[in-house]
């Protein structure tokens, strides 16, 4: 069963699009909250638009006192490549092994015969570690509501 609102948000340690470092949730813990957006695939027209969309916004997300973490399962190579040429100024991570996806439950098992793609899925934590907002998108064709996801952060403060 995918997290709700309520659930105390699993932590993760994952490797960063940005030299291979690793990031975890806990280390925003008491700081700021987090926006984790799930998505299948870097470089796939939906994903595009989705982080572009972030990306093009990322100001307002910090007037939020928010981090957005954008979480696939592709290499933090990929990933790297990815951002460098979007200009994706907020992190990447690579969930390559799972851990994340199957932590939040948003792993589906078959996406167009790829076996083990991350959910179109955005949670909200706040700085306590707790979910404020939890959206999983039925198709990998539709967005998180990204007002939904806003008025979440502006609820946490």
């Amino acid at each position: 069963m995918p997290i709700r609102a309520g659930d105390r948000a699993p932590d993760f340690s994952l490797k960063s699009a940005a030299g291979g470092k690793p990031v975890g949730l806990a280390q925003y813990r008491g700081d700021k909250n987090v926006v984790l957006l799930f998505f299948p695939l870097a470089w796939t027209s939906v994903c595009t638009s989705e982080m572009c969309a972030i990306r093009d916004g990322y100001a307002g997300y910090g007037e939020l006192d928010a981090e957005v973490l954008g979480i696939s399962v592709d290499s933090p190579f990929a990933l790297a490549a990815w951002a460098k040429e979007e200009g994706f100024a907020f992190p990447l991570l690579s969930d390559f092994n799972r851990q994340a996806a199957r932590s939040y439950d948003v792993l589906m098992d078959d996406l167009m015969g790829l076996q083990g793609v991350a959910r179109r899925a955005a949670f909200v934590v706040d700085r306590e570690g707790i979910v404020r907002y939890a959206e999983v998108c039925p198709t990998p064709a539709e967005l998180p509501d990204f007002g939904k996801i806003q008025e979440a952060l502006r609820a946490a403060g």
